[in-house]
């Protein structure tokens, strides 16, 4: 059995990125620029901000961080989402989520520039990516996508359950598992007898934030969990939608919460901002 190491891997990642960020700034005289809008006083939110600030700073990358207060309304929003569609300096765009219940979502996601859109969430990307196009990808299916490549893990024929069927995580999941010739079942909270789909899996992704969901008696010998889910017990201390000592004694890979899938996703963000960087002539005439 493996732990996956995601921190380790983190790292790794955001070491190709700063020294990729560094040879674009001396050929090209580019320096990546992402900004960060925080609407809201959302403690996990704004922590979460701060460590995609801080990243952003170690790689070499220009970093802006907007934070509003919860009464903004959705036009100035909107309006904010122009100016920085229409800076040059600016190649990411990143609106932390959940947004205030009065500000409509997809309103404000499908008015960022799609060729800024670090997050993978414009419609525009969302439909590339299941078309198997070149597109932004979610960071955090795109570092589980990373977490398997670097593992040897292989999907071509492998069962995958994704367990959980979000817009940032379970969807664009099922899509990227299709794309790599994986077979998928997606379950989510009124699938009937859940067992019966993970005992037949080779892989099993869970992201529904329900601690311990999953069991080590759901499983067949050998399987690959990854596990997304990330809850805060009573007590404090967190763990994932996996009983992770119950699960890891039946895996061939496991990743653990913290330190799994967690790290991977602000490494893959950095990977999606110098992706747009490099993107900027494509950019041009597409209101940025």
């Amino acid at each position: 059995m493996t732990v996956i190491d995601g921190k380790a891997l983190s790292a790794k990642i955001k070491e190709e990125v700063r020294v990729e960020v560094e040879e674009l700034k001396n050929k090209e005289g580019i320096t990546p620029g992402l900004a960060v809008v925080l609407v809201g006083d959302d403690a996990a939110s704004a922590t979460y901000v701060n460590s995609k600030h801080k990243a952003c700073e170690n790689a070499g990358i220009y970093s802006v961080v907007h934070t509003k207060p919860s009464s903004t309304t959705q036009e100035e929003l909107l309006e904010l989402i122009d100016e920085m569609n229409n800076d040059s300096k600016l190649d990411g765009i990143l609106v932390q989520l959940p947004l205030p219940k009065h500000i409509d979502t997809t309103t404000v996601l499908e008015a960022i520039n799609p060729f800024k859109d670090v997050d993978g969430f414009h419609p525009y990307n969302v439909g590339r990516m299941v078309s198997n196009l070149d597109s932004f990808i979610p960071a955090t299916p795109f570092g589980v996508m990373r977490m398997f490549e670097e593992n040897n893990i292989e999907l071509s024929g492998k069962n995958c359950v994704v367990i959980g069927s979000s817009d940032i995580v379970g969807k664009p999941m099922a899509s990227l598992l299709t794309n790599a010739k994986a077979t998928v079942t997606v379950c989510n909270s009124r699938t009937k007898d859940l067992s019966a789909h993970t005992k037949a899996a080779d892989i099993v992704i869970i992201a529904v934030g329900v601690p311990h969901l999953l069991k080590g008696d759901m499983l067949k010998d050998g399987a690959v969990v990854i596990d997304v889910g990330i809850n805060r017990l009573d007590t404090g201390k967190l763990t994932g939608d996996a009983d992770f000592e119950d699960c890891k004694e039946k895996c061939s890979f496991i990743t653990p919460v913290p330190g799994g899938v967690g790290p991977m996703t602000i490494g893959m963000l950095l990977k999606n901002t110098l992706k747009a960087a490099k993107l900027r002539d494509k950019r041009e005439g597409t209101n940025a």
